[in-house]
């Protein structure tokens, strides 16, 4: 099938201007042929029937009937909405008010209490369906097709019918296909001045987000325009609902749900607090709005309305006039009368006044005529396809053909027609229009498979863009990294990026795992203060501490948990308490502590929460608590890992998914404090026992995961007698390793690893297949005797080599490390000269990823 070509507004005004009356069913197309109108004309020269009958412009049935109805009726809103709907939509298929009581699912009582109050009220309808124009006027039908039986009824015996198209065929114009919403918006912009504005329209799908983004950049730029979103899309309408929502909504609203009501209403709160429940968190500026929803069911809409318009500085007194009319300005402000109300905008039109000038704003699915010289088609995506309702009395073949030709007459608009489009969104494709199909013969799925000029992304050097004064002046180049910072950086370097330049709210399991590392703290300090403490008190004022963030129902739960969690703490530190020793190296950042704050103390020890800046390593870090000269010790309220999994997230060879170099780096800075010295890392992961400790009595040790730290290079530790004894321990006397070394003895496994270098190979498979697996499996059969355990023995002996490996740092680790750690240095003050690049980042690990772009 082939575009008909549409015939222009001129040419049908030159067919149909001798007419007394012209009628057709598309309201701007009449008034197009009326302000064409050249010679005198008593009456309506064009019009709708149900313009012609009612004596209105745009009457508007729908809303005015809704009203009537709920005024009359004990129907809910939703039950009156879609009665009229079908009440009206099969009058208008079949011709008759009642035509809906023929199909028996229809004929209800509650419909024919709505057909009787529709009868009787004045509307278009009931006029058209009344209304007949004199035999004796010469009138002109255009689109024929388009009109409804309803329609119908008003046409004389004998009219004339005028086709809007010409026999011709249309050659649909090449599409514009671009990156990105920005980019058409932009384009259009480009190409319309406020002089040139009364000469263009632009016809988008209301429902998407180009109107927003046009109306805005309208505004921006000084271009008149009218047309586009109605009443219910105003944005104080819109947000004094949200905020009667909000009102209503269960406990569990967090302040960044509501931040576009406090935006609007100009209460300014810090991004920290965006985590935190609204009804929870103390800040003067939020009271008078807690206050508001505390009362909701006190106030009435009119009264909310009014402290609304005080918040705002503003009036909406079209809002209260049409709360007015609804009846509900003097109702209470229950939840089930904000739904409706919401439902009442969404599904009605409320009348608008509008400064008919500048650009016109047309919905893709609402006319066929804009009258305009330009015309900008904008997304014309599957939105832009009418719904057609699954109804007995609708012939759905025939609408589905009205819509087809309406939307031949909405490509041919103007003079100039541009079609701008998108080839995907959001790496999905993005679906034409499905009347393209039915129009076009070439097979396609995207715009990019029909004729189209692709529009890269355009540099715009013609604007200054924001004010900015010229600052020379070199970035100052960072000396070291924390671990997070590091962690996030390899991961993604424009996350780390934005980390530093984009406030965060503060995380729920970051403000509990820091009450948890206070409390440690403090025991530390003031053991004696604790034991005399009753635990509940602590843990009530630790779960009000948190209330802001978890839900009440949660309460309970956290507070079982900080429970258990204090108990392991402190029975850990009353049976390993730490060695009070002044490290040089380490000193006090953070002072703050929570329960130092509750019992009025200071911290002054030297072991706990001490900070280390070390910049010819590269490195900076808070390490919770230096158990001893050669431990170091971190509090994790998460889950734990074991201690290959530790090694294996701070691999610099393959970097992990979720890279951790917290105890790599650790190390690394404290064999500076302690050179030469074997040394250990320890996560003491208290809460994997919290099932132990409801059930029965948990050994604070199972959850310490430990990784060390050995100041020799790993082929000469595997020969050290310490290798040697860990090999053999922790199996009986008749496994074929032990029972290998040991009669094999110290000195000869010493001797087959002096001057033998481990190979470096990932895993124990790969390392039985290397050479030294052989030697040593032919040396043990030579020190012990051919037998089968000592075969399987030595596989065993390498194995478990290979398991300390993995599970510990060596020297060559760490130097490595430092190496690492340098470099990554260097990138980011490069980068800081330049620009942060995305790289390929595990995208679930990025705490920043609506900002982060990438090439796709």
């Amino acid at each position: 099938m082939t575009i008909q070509r549409a015939r222009p507004i001129d040419e049908l005004y030159s067919a149909v201007a001798d007419y007394d009356l012209v009628l057709t069913t598309d309201a701007p197309l009449s008034q197009a042929l009326n302000r064409r109108l050249d010679r005198p004309h008593l009456g309506r020269f064009a019009a709708t029937p149900r313009m012609l009958a009612s004596g209105k412009f745009r009457p508007r049935d729908d809303r005015d009937l809704f009203l009537e109805l709920i005024r009359q009726t004990d129907l809910s809103w939703k039950h009156a909405a879609h009665l009229l709907e079908n009440i009206l939509g099969c009058w208008e298929e079949t011709g008759e008010i009642d035509g809906i009581l023929e199909y028996d699912r229809f004929d209800t009582s509650a419909t024919r209490e709505a057909i009787a109050i529709i009868e009787a009220a004045d509307s278009a309808h009931r006029d058209l369906a009344s209304y007949s124009i004199e035999q004796d006027t010469d009138v002109a039908v255009i689109g024929e097709e388009q009109f409804t039986a309803l329609d119908k009824q008003v046409l004389p015996e004998n009219y004339d019918a005028i086709s809007p198209f010409d026999t011709d065929t249309f050659e649909l114009p090449e599409f514009h296909v671009f990156d990105s919403t920005t980019d058409i918006v932009e384009t259009v912009v480009d190409n319309i001045s406020p002089t040139t504005a009364d000469d263009v329209a632009i016809i988008m799908d209301q429902g998407s987000e180009y109107p927003s983004l046009v109306e805005s950049a309208f505004d921006a730029n000084d271009i008149p325009f009218y047309g586009g979103p109605g009443f219910a899309d105003d944005d104080l309408i819109r947000t004094f609902l949200r905020l009667l929502r909000t009102a209503h909504a269960t406990t569990g609203i967090q302040v960044g749900d509501i931040r576009p009501i406090l935006n609007r209403i100009g209460v300014s709160l810090p991004v920290t607090h965006d985590e935190k429940q609204f009804t929870k968190i103390t800040h003067p500026s939020v009271e008078p709005i807690q206050q508001f929803c505390e009362r909701i069911d006190e106030q009435t809409f009119g009264e909310a309305l009014t402290t609304f318009e005080d918040w705002c500085e503003t009036s909406l007194d079209k809002f209260r006039a049409e709360l007015g009319q609804l009846g509900i300005q003097s109702e209470t402000i229950s939840e089930r009368a904000v739904d409706d109300l919401r439902f009442y905008l969404d599904s009605f039109d409320v009348p608008v006044d509008r400064d008919d000038s500048g650009v016109l704003l047309a919905d893709a699915t609402a006319a066929a005529y804009v009258d305009r010289p330009v015309v900008f088609y904008i997304g014309m995506g599957a939105n832009w396809t009418h719904q057609v309702l699954d109804r007995p009395w609708i012939d759905t073949e025939s609408k589905d053909r009205q819509y087809l030709r309406q939307f031949q007459l909405l490509l041919q608009n103007g003079t100039d027609q541009y079609f701008l489009v998108q080839e995907t969104s959001a790496g999905q494709d993005i679906t034409p229009c499905l009347y393209f199909h039915d129009l076009l013969e070439n097979e396609f799925d995207t715009f990019g498979d029909l004729p189209h000029v692709s529009h890269s992304r355009r540099i715009r050097y013609d604007s200054s863009g924001f004010d900015k004064e010229p600052v020379e002046a070199e970035p100052t180049a960072i000396q070291t990294l924390s671990q997070s910072s590091l962690s996030t950086f390899v991961n993604c370097p424009r996350d780390y990026f934005f980390d530093r330049i984009v406030d965060s709210p503060d995380r729920d399991y970051f403000r509990k795992g820091n009450l948890y590392h206070d409390f440690a703290e403090f025991y530390v300090n003031y053991p004696d203060v604790i034991e005399e403490t009753d635990l509940d008190s602590l843990v009530e004022v630790m779960v009000d501490e948190m209330a802001p963030y978890v839900d009440d129902v949660e309460l309970e739960k956290l507070a079982t948990e900080f429970e258990v969690g204090l108990t392991l703490i402190t029975d850990f530190l009353r049976g390993n308490p730490p060695a009070e020793q002044n490290y040089e190296e380490y000193g006090q950042l953070y002072p703050d502590n929570f329960f130092a704050d509750y019992f009025g103390r200071d911290i002054d020890s030297l072991v706990t929460e001490r900070w280390f800046e070390n910049p010819e390593l590269g490195g900076k870090g808070k390490v919770d608590l230096i158990h001893s000269p050669s431990r170091l010790l971190d509090y994790k309220s998460g889950s734990g890992d074991s201690a290959a999994a530790v090694i294996r997230k701070s691999s610099i060879e393959s970097i992990s998914d979720e890279p951790d170099f917290q105890a790599l780096l650790y190390l690394a800075h404290h064999r500076w404090v302690q050179p030469d010295e074997k040394l250990e890392f320890v996560f003491f992961h208290f809460l994997d026992l919290l099932d132990e400790a409801i059930t029965g009595d948990p050994d604070p040790e199972e959850g310490l995961i430990r990784v060390s730290y050995y100041p020799v290079r790993f082929e000469a530790f595997a020969g050290r007698k310490e290798a040697f004894d860990a090999l053999c321990e922790g199996v009986a006397e008749s496994n074929d390793r032990r029972k290998t070394l040991e009669r094999m003895g110290y000195e000869s496994y010493a001797a087959f690893f002096e001057d033998r270098e481990f190979p470096d190979v990932d895993g124990k498979s790969e390392l039985l297949n290397t050479g030294i697996a052989t030697q040593f499996s032919a040396y043990a059969k030579g020190e012990v005797g051919d037998y089968k355990y000592v075969e399987n023995g030595a596989d065993s002996a390498l194995k478990q080599l290979y398991e300390l490996q993995s599970k510990n740092y060596f020297v060559e680790d760490i130097d490595s490390f430092e190496s690492f750690l340098r470099q990554q240095i260097d990138r980011i003050n490069e980068y800081r000269r330049s620009t942060f690049p995305v790289e390929e980042p595990n995208f679930d690990r990025v705490n920043h990823r609506d900002l982060i772009r990438t090439d796709d």
